[in-house]
């Protein structure tokens, strides 16, 4: 692998798509008779808008980067293999699909000129991995060598959580989840705005009018678990994540330290850890932050599905917590 370089968001890049790929355009959607492979299971595809989130969540566990143009038919080969390569290690490792046609600031700050492009990302750092269409040896070599190499060196750097799954890749639902995680139903009317200031990046904004809604309907549990989700993204989608574990690491009683790293886990898809991080903290002895913990855990609880059983096994040992 090549050597680390420090990514940084750039501007807008002119000219990433080469022209022989008008040649190769397909109007399918992925998921579709003779469209690219859908995302799902270990594979989410990421924007402008969610890729900082999601750069943040390789401090947790390891990602690959595909840069990429999903109508074009040259790059279908190398997608499915990734993906396929990637789903079957069950969230060692993420595959991360990039339309750089449409999100050309993240191909400008990685210096690619075309597509494909394959990163590794490791706590955030990038690692070139291959640049240009590669040959069916080297793909074999990227699935069956290099892709492992990956994990071993996340997990020699403290890398080594799972990645979530975002279920079947075959599937419709599937198909349209993106790198959040996020919901695939249809945006009621009256979540309209917040969604689209959510898609934009203003998570402040998204939750502000999330709550707006809430207020208008507090029965409405989409708008809460959204809700939710922007206030998270707001506070701690653009953190450092070294500096904020090790800021948790040094100060183990300081509940602002914990409630940041908290946040990190769940931006990362460990909702377990993130559980038992505030659960422990009170455990500790730490009854005096008690009501910022608690709604603070109230808040993640929106989150999950409410069949989800890490769930009630949270609120059952809060509740023992509190008396």
């Amino acid at each position: 692998m090549a050597d680390q370089q420090q990514f940084n968001p750039g501007v807008s890049l002119a000219g990433a798509v080469d022209l022989e790929a008008l040649k190769h355009q397909v109007k399918a959607e992925p998921g579709q008779a003779g469209g690219a492979p859908a995302a799902g299971g270990y594979v989410i595809d990421t924007t402008e808008n969610t890729f900082q989130a999601m750069v943040q969540t390789s401090a947790t566990f390891p990602i690959l980067l595909l840069l990429w143009v999903p109508t074009d038919d040259r790059l279908f080969s190398i997608a499915r293999a990734l993906g396929d390569a990637v789903n079957g290690l069950n969230g060692q490792i993420q595959l991360s699909r990039i339309d750089i046609a449409t999100n050309p600031s993240i191909a400008q700050a990685l210096q690619v000129q075309g597509a494909p492009a394959l990163f590794a990302l490791i706590s955030g750092r990038p690692m070139p991995l291959l640049q240009g269409l590669p040959g069916d040896d080297e793909l074999k070599q990227l699935t069956d060598e290099v892709i492992p190499k990956i994990i071993q060196a996340a997990a020699q750097s403290g890398v080594t959580g799972t990645a979530p799954y975002s279920g079947d890749p075959d599937s419709d639902a599937a198909a349209s989840t993106g790198a959040t995680g996020a919901d695939t139903e249809q945006v009621p009317p009256e979540h309209a705005e917040a969604h689209r200031l959510a898609e934009e990046g203003d998570y402040a904004g998204a939750a502000a009018e999330y709550a707006r809604v809430m207020e208008s309907d507090p029965s409405d549990a989409l708008a809460a678990r959204e809700h939710a989700k922007a206030l998270l993204l707001a506070r701690s989608g653009s953190a450092d994540v070294r500096e904020v574990r090790a800021a948790a690491a040094s100060a183990p009683d300081d509940v602002e330290a914990q409630l940041a790293v908290a946040d990190i886990d769940m931006i990362g898809g460990q909702i377990q850890d993130a559980f038992d991080r505030l659960l422990d903290f009170l455990a500790a002895g730490h009854k005096g932050d008690l009501e910022a913990v608690r709604q603070r855990l109230l808040e993640y609880f929106t989150i999950p599905e409410p069949t989800d059983p890490r769930l009630a096994r949270a609120r059952r040992r809060l509740a023992t917590l509190m008396y």
